[in-house]
């Protein structure tokens, strides 16, 4: 496909056109209509009116779990949208109508390619057909726990070679406040073109919570920001025709902020309950029946849940970006950090907890056992396995001599990953009597619905629950021990 051309008459912003990209066919019908906008327009103008009458053509880049429900959320707001991945394999997928992710249903995918609304694509040169390109791309932190942003820089670079007068770049990835400033905007404006000028600059960070049906991007409101008045108000019109709602904050800056304020309430909030947890089994009291109980009250309190770590992209991670950003100001961020070691403890102690109940149910050591952890992926009914406390307990369990297999339905096998090399390509096994009869002891790390667990309990074979999810089903077993 090639490229629409725009043609800076002047620096005040005045456009010409050439518009090969429409004589393809591969468009929205709106599209068609595109040559008869007023050439006279400025920048601003021009962009404005694309995207109130669905013409501007969006272009998001990485089609992960944040990229490729907000591309169906684009498309099904009849915006003609391309989605831009590396990964050639994705791109094949997509564009034959199968998608790889649960929150994005390949007959969803399948409706946004035959309306012409979709096209996946690992040409980066199609960026310059664009009006507006979505930065989706990760943001990990390095071995220090220190931000990694060189997917943002090497995507930033990547639009560079392709921009031009008009467009309106946004980031979604999670990062410190300052990056679209600081770290974006030098990029693009390397070119000589000027952020507010004749490009325009925008943040607005991603909500994706995979495996949560009661929501999707066009019911989550949606905070956004620009750089500057005429972006912000290009922001809202673009996130204002796809969403419900949207929620202004006056700077970049504030809307990065906002997105690592969700993530750390909640690592904070969950490292409360983990060290409750802890306090209260060494009393003998049950955490999760003091949960109940607190939440009853209708005031003053929310109930956050234990478990055997956090997992995710986003709550084991974002936290740090800012106690990064805080040096830079000589600030502490105790509680942030705090939380971060209490979390990442939580494997040590199931491990332990698994050690201690194996002795004293069965007197075997750990060391000689077989153990089968049920559940890789972070999170109930989901195949995300980033930042997993899976894989770390698995780790954990054969560093102390023991021997692990796992069972997810939501995982056939360990991908690639950063961290945890030496378990790749790992396969879960199936869950029977017979095969559960090979293990002396079973780990609920993750409570898949899709789990017999009565089957587990019916085994006899001893079980260490992080989840309480044999007392939320009704499932009473002596066999049972709850870490």
């Amino acid at each position: 496909m090639q490229a629409e051309r725009f043609i800076p008459a002047s620096r005040s912003g005045i456009l010409t056109r050439a518009s090969p990209y429409l004589a393809h066919g591969d468009v929205a019908p709106n599209l068609r209509k595109a040559d008869a906008l007023d050439t006279s327009l400025s920048n601003f103008d021009t962009l404005r009116t694309r995207i109130d009458a669905r013409m501007a053509r969006v272009g998001i880049i990485g089609l992960g779990y944040v990229g490729l429900p907000l591309a169906m959320a684009m498309a099904g707001g009849s915006f003609p949208t391309r989605g831009f991945d590396i990964d050639s394999e994705k791109v094949e997928k997509l564009n034959a109508g199968a998608s790889y992710i649960e929150a994005v249903s390949s007959e969803t995918l399948s409706g946004a390619l035959e309306a012409k609304r979709f096209r996946a694509t690992a040409d980066f040169s199609e960026l310059a057909a664009c009006d507006v390109v979505i930065i989706c791309v990760p943001t990990p932190l390095t071995r220090h726990r220190e931000p990694d942003l060189s997917f943002i820089e090497t995507t930033a670079r990547a639009i560079a070679e392709h921009l031009r007068p008009g467009q309106l770049i946004v980031l979604e990835s999670t990062t410190y406040p300052g990056t679209t400033d600081g770290v974006l905007r030098p990029i693009l404006e390397e070119t000589g073109l000027r952020s507010g000028r004749d490009f325009y600059l925008g943040f607005s960070p991603e909500r994706e919570d995979p495996g949560n049906r009661d929501f999707a991007v066009a019911t989550i409101p949606k905070v956004v920001a620009g750089d500057g008045d005429d972006a912000a108000a290009l922001m809202q019109s673009l996130y204002g025709a796809v969403v419900a709602t949207t929620v202004p904050v006056s700077t970049t800056a504030t809307a990065e902020a906002v997105k690592l304020t969700e993530n750390i309430f909640r690592s904070v909030n969950i490292a409360l309950v983990n060290e409750l947890k802890v306090v209260y089994d060494a009393m003998g009291i049950d955490i999760w029946e003091v949960i109940e109980a607190a939440k009853s009250k209708p005031f003053g309190y929310m109930p956050f849940y234990p478990g055997p770590g956090l997992g995710g992209h986003c709550v084991p991670i974002d936290p740090f970006y800012l106690t990064w950003k805080a040096r830079e100001f000589e600030m502490p961020t105790r509680f942030i950090e705090l939380a971060g070691e209490i979390n990442s403890a939580m494997p040590r102690h199931v491990v332990a907890r698994l050690a201690d109940a194996l002795d004293r149910k069965s007197g075997k050591a750990l060391s000689r056992s077989r153990v089968l952890v049920v559940g890789l992926a972070y999170k109930k009914n989901v195949p995300d396995i980033r930042e997993s406390p899976s894989l770390r307990l698995i780790e954990l369990i054969e560093e102390r001599g023991g021997r692990a297999a796992f069972h997810d339905p939501h995982v056939s096998e360990v991908p690639p990953t950063r961290e945890h090399g030496a378990l790749q390509g790992r396969r879960s096994i199936d869950l029977s009597q017979s095969s559960l009869a090979d293990f002396d002891a079973v780990l609920i790390a993750t409570d898949h619905d899709a789990v017999d667990y009565a089957a587990i309990a019916n085994s006899g074979i001893l079980i260490v629950d992080t989840r309480n999810v044999f007392a939320r089903h009704g499932i009473a077993a002596e066999n049972v021990v709850k870490a």
